[in-house]
């Protein structure tokens, strides 16, 4: 079987919005355009917080490492994506599709992780201030974030080896913008109760997991700022993880409807229903990194300081 896979299949064809050309040329303009924003406003995060010595706390070490994670996935799947609006049915072969689905998967999965130690540390921060700089020292969030970059590459590679020794017919036909996990295992003519039982095991640890620790530790956040007894002691506490908490429910918000339910061969239709499946997608692609920039810097105000320091820093350069 695996020789029929190598000799039968050798690329796949991603339909996309193929059937939508007018569609097609909207959003490749707008994709565009939300992709340069991505890099400039994660850029802008990653430079503030190597800029800005204030910010050389474990919170914004993790920030940081979140905007370089959305760098990373945005670029393993937005210049295929606008090569489809260009190309229509874009054809990407088979090691190529492997390695695009292999660093789009490990980027979720470690950016799933992230967000939970994100949230154990406001945890820490918050429930116990005065043991906080001891706790989480960098001798602990450097590995803390190490750790969190490995199990979303293992956890990857994991999926990836399983899906790669599958054997491919004829169809070659993904309904997607992307070589998506869950739609290159629709097209695989053998039994997939493997990956399906492996996939379910890593939504467990990858998404239940880390949620779990992100309810956990919300539920001891509150708890703690209800007895704080100044009014502006609360809402100091609450704005340093309101962002965190945003960033948390619009990723998992759409990360659920994809990825939490492996479907059945029978729901791979090509009519109403991909067209928005492909466009929630493309939401989770695209739009979540752009705006979790956006949302750490309009909602902390040590962010919005440090880059109207760094920004007032530069012009004095340019006129001296």
């Amino acid at each position: 079987m695996e020789r029929a896979n190598d000799s039968m299949l050798t690329e796949f064809i991603l339909v996309g919005l193929s059937d939508h050309p007018k569609l097609q040329k909207v959003l490749f303009v707008l994709v565009l355009c939300v992709y340069l924003i991505i890099l400039l406003g994660n850029g802008v995060i990653i430079s503030v917080v190597i800029y800005d010595v204030h910010l050389h706390t474990p919170m914004y070490f993790f920030l940081c490492n979140l905007s370089f994670l959305d760098i990373c996935y945005t670029s393993s799947s937005v210049p295929l994506i606008l090569g489809s609006f260009l190309t229509g049915r874009k054809r990407i072969s088979f090691p190529e599709c492997m390695v695009q689905m292999f660093l789009s998967f490990a980027m979720g999965a470690t950016e799933c992780v992230l967000l939970g130690t994100m949230a154990l540390d406001r945890f820490l921060a918050i429930c116990y201030p005065l043991r906080y700089p001891v706790i989480m020292s960098k001798s602990t969030y450097v590995p803390m974030a190490v750790g969190c970059w490995v199990s979303g590459l293992v956890d990857s590679l994991v999926q990836t080896s399983l899906a790669v020794q599958l054997p491919f017919c004829t169809n070659n036909v993904i309904h997607h913008f992307v070589c998506e996990m869950l739609a290159i295992l629709k097209l695989a003519c053998a039994d997939i109760s493997i990956n399906v039982i492996s996939m379910a095991g890593s939504n467990l640890l990858f998404l239940a997991v880390p949620l779990l620790v992100i309810a956990i530790s919300y539920v001891f956040i509150v708890a703690t700022i209800l007895r704080i007894p100044s009014t502006e002691g609360k809402q100091k506490a609450f704005s340093t993880c309101s962002a965190h908490l945003t960033v948390v429910i619009l990723f998992y918000g759409t990360i659920f409807f994809m990825y939490a339910k492996p479907k059945s061969k029978a729901t791979a239709g090509t009519g109403h229903q991909s067209v928005i499946e492909a466009l929630i997608s493309l939401f989770y692609g695209v739009m979540t990194p752009m705006l979790n920039p956006l949302i750490y810097s309009l909602r902390n105000k040590d962010v919005k300081a440090a880059v109207r320091n760094m920004l007032g820093g530069e012009r004095l350069i340019k006129q001296k």
